[in-house]
């Protein structure tokens, strides 16, 4: 590690069983970034001052107005820009010692498979439950693992899929659909983004506990957690068939 590097990371280095060997995992790590919303700006931020070596932040969008109140990377002289290049440019800024790919295209069965390639662990920072069927299809096929997020109002959730092990997000939601865009507060937003990289830094450095089939669910109403086990459906579609 560089004398740079030494610097930037000792306060987590100096972590009780973390030190330069999980700091080296990190570093040696990719991760996929689905959505560069109110949850990847959060998670992709903190994973990048990590030191997550290799961040690749995919979504289709540009920078509206109305994002502004939860998606951090952005200001408002970046409306109309793809949000991933934005992204990708403010990560950069923050950490220029590790690599950003940013890819503005739609997050489809088409896209998906390309994208998680090469990658240790992929975050669910989508909007819609569509397309997070297709993450969680992608995740499955890949065998990688996928940390779940999700917000509504002052609310969120997380959940870690770990393909053949655990529940899957279809055994979740169990094929419910969206209703439409959800109302959400800045805040909740990042709270959950922020648990997502945290879960995404102790599953690559072997630290701690993992979510795998166990949802977090969280009320920033009464700043209240609960935990609920989710378990595997035998019968799912999805991950019915994974040993």
């Amino acid at each position: 590690m560089s004398e740079r590097g030494n610097e930037r990371y000792l306060r987590q280095m100096m972590i009780e069983g973390f030190g330069p060997e999980a700091q080296r995992r990190l570093a040696g790590a990719a991760v996929f970034i689905a959505g560069a919303g109110g949850l990847g700006c959060s998670a992709a931020l903190y994973l990048a001052a990590a030191g997550v070596g290799r961040i690749r932040l995919a979504d289709h969008g540009a920078v509206e107005l109305g994002n502004l109140n939860r998606q951090v990377l952005y200001t408002q002289a970046d409306i109309g820009r793809p949000k991933s290049a934005v992204g990708a440019e403010r990560l950069a800024a923050l950490n220029p010692d590790i690599e950003i790919e940013a890819r503005q295209c739609t997050l489809d069965a088409a896209s998906l498979p390309s994208l998680a390639a090469g990658c240790a662990l992929m975050i669910d920072a989508l909007d819609n439950l569509s397309d997070r069927y297709e993450l969680n299809k992608a995740a499955l096929a890949a065998g990688i693992p996928l940390v779940h997020g999700a917000v509504n109002g002052f609310h969120g959730q997380l959940m870690t899929v770990l393909p053949g092990r655990s529940a899957c997000l279809m055994c979740l939601y169990r094929g419910k659909e969206s209703a439409g865009p959800v109302p959400v507060i800045g805040v909740a937003a990042g709270t959950i983004g922020l648990l997502q990289a945290t879960e995404a830094i102790r599953s690559i450095c072997g630290l701690g506990g993992s979510l795998a089939g166990r949802l977090i669910v969280y009320d920033g109403l009464r700043t209240d957690f609960e935990r609920v086990d989710i378990p595997r459906d035998p019968d799912c579609p999805h991950c019915g068939g994974l040993k």
